[in-house]
């Protein structure tokens, strides 16, 4: 229990349980609880972006129009005869069929790198960029008061949005690419 686990973002943590103590705290001692929340949370964003990314491939098919499945005909509401366009489910199963239950996350790899990347260095320009005296707005402050209160966190947090947003974009269009251009099933 007293090791030390290297994570894959190049932070330590270390376990602390019976009879060991913690880490003696100072420059370069190891993580501290800032750092150890956000591993857990760039750990639990690529959970969740690996449990969502069949969904967002689907869709992502969709939008750059891919139709490897011709459209149905049905009828609306009034009774006319009208051309369907599959539905998720549908393509999920084509993909499957095709391409099997791998094919449901072809670009996960850059997708998770992006989320990643974007998770970190928000935390990293909220470090660098502290937003001073976060004052809580009671309803004893005036319009004016809490209306400058409110453009500020907002403009701090639309900072904080473009620069992780600029730094990870590159890779979205990578994932955007690998997703859209090397999908067989669409030769």
């Amino acid at each position: 229990p007293g090791s030390t686990i290297l994570c894959w973002l190049g932070m330590a943590v270390s376990s602390v349980g019976p009879g060991v103590h913690p880490p003696a705290a100072g420059p370069g001692a190891g993580p501290g609880p800032a750092e150890g929340a956000e591993v857990l949370f760039v750990a639990l964003s690529a959970g969740f972006t690996s449990l969502s990314h069949p969904l967002l491939y689907v869709k992502l098919l969709v939008q750059v129009g891919h139709e490897p499945l011709p459209p149905t005909v049905g009828r609306n509401l009034l009774g006319r005869k009208v051309l369907y366009l599959p539905g998720f489910f549908t393509y999920a199963r084509h993909i499957v069929r095709v391409d099997g239950k791998k094919g449901l996350f072809r670009g996960l790899t850059p997708r998770i790198i992006s989320s990643t990347l974007s998770t970190v260095t928000r935390g990293r320009v909220k470090k660098a960029f502290p937003l001073e005296d976060m004052e809580h707005v009671s309803n004893k402050d005036d319009v004016k008061t809490s209306l400058r209160k409110v453009v500020k966190e907002t403009s701090h947090e639309m900072m904080m949005q473009c620069v992780s947003r600029v730094i990870s974009h590159p890779l979205h269009g990578e994932l955007c690419r690998v997703c859209s251009f090397s999908a067989p099933f669409f030769a």
